[in-house]
């Protein structure tokens, strides 16, 4: 049997080729010409139609920007309904745990197994097959799902019941985020006071302030004044805002998510909107703060 990989962008097309190598494969995006060429490249077929297709199809994957458009492709589009009873959907988008559990029942109500299994690691590890899955969904369709999730991931983590999975990966992201953050307040202090940055980062590393933003996006993506670690700040902030909504609707105290998604909205604003990569959040601390980090490229 076949799958199809529906969402051939960033993520998506290096996704893709590893999982072409291990399993039968057609293509699906919304650019025609990104499809057809990744299809030369791999050997593999693309599919004209979401509501059409060839009856070896048993698996969809699908890595798309948000629920809006999972929603729209399975619904709108006719693939929920052009998939054959006891197919798998696959979701690897980022998408809203509560659009995820709806889905989930009208697969489950069509006789298809749902699985959400977002990604954390990015276009990096996305290349190296080396992405944190994080899987929910039923036991048997996670089961299922796993021989399709490991040329993918390195790690892949059964998180709980249909919606888990995004749920886990927005509230990773928050995490991330606000480590981006903080780091970028201690060190735009730190520098004020007459601390180099690289010093900073280097007592974060060694002390109990490490994280992988200071481990890894600081070095790389700040310092060096680049802020191209691939992931944008958009997304971030649909991440953010997802967790916020998370916590809102199980009624939790989340001054730290709050703050995290304001100031995110912030830096956004005032460094000029879209096409910014999330780790420009620094360079909004070193605007409002006037400490300049070493290495800026501007």
């Amino acid at each position: 049997m076949t799958t199809l990989f529906v969402g051939l962008g960033r993520m998506g097309s290096p996704m893709v080729r590893r999982y072409a190598a291990r399993h039968p494969t057609m293509l699906f995006d919304v650019d025609t010409a990104v499809s057809s060429a990744l299809a030369g490249e791999l050997g593999a077929e693309v599919v004209a139609s979401l509501a059409q297709l060839p009856e070896v199809i048993d698996t969809a994957i699908l890595m798309l920007p948000d629920s809006r458009v999972v929603e729209s492709v399975l619904l709108t589009d006719g693939l929920l309904a052009a998939l054959p009873s006891g197919a798998l959907v696959i979701d690897m988008s980022s998408s809203e745990p509560a659009s995820t559990r709806d889905l989930a029942q009208r697969a489950r109500a069509a006789g298809v197994g749902y699985v959400d299994a977002p990604v954390s690691g990015g276009v990096a590890k996305a290349l190296t097959g080396e992405l944190s899955i994080m899987v929910g969904g039923a036991e048997s369709d996670v089961a299922r799902a796993r021989p399709h999730l490991e040329p993918l991931g390195s790690t892949v983590h059964a998180v709980g019941p249909s919606g888990a999975g995004h749920a886990a990966k927005a509230l990773n992201n928050l995490v991330s985020a606000t480590n981006v953050a903080a780091a970028a307040e201690v060190l735009t202090v730190a520098t004020s006071f007459g601390i180099e940055p690289e010093v900073m980062v280097e007592v974060l590393n060694s002390s109990t302030g490490r994280s992988q933003a200071s481990e890894v996006k600081y070095p790389r993506h700040v310092l060096t004044g680049t802020y191209d670690s691939g992931f944008a700040m958009d997304l971030m902030i649909k991440d953010l805002g997802m967790a916020r909504a998370l916590a809102d609707e199980l009624g939790a105290t989340a001054p730290v998510t709050a703050a995290a998604f304001e100031t995110a909205l912030a830096a956004r604003e005032q460094l000029g909107g879209a096409g910014l990569d999330h780790t420009e959040l620094a360079r909004y601390y070193e605007t409002v703060n006037n400490a300049p980090l070493r290495g800026r490229a501007d």
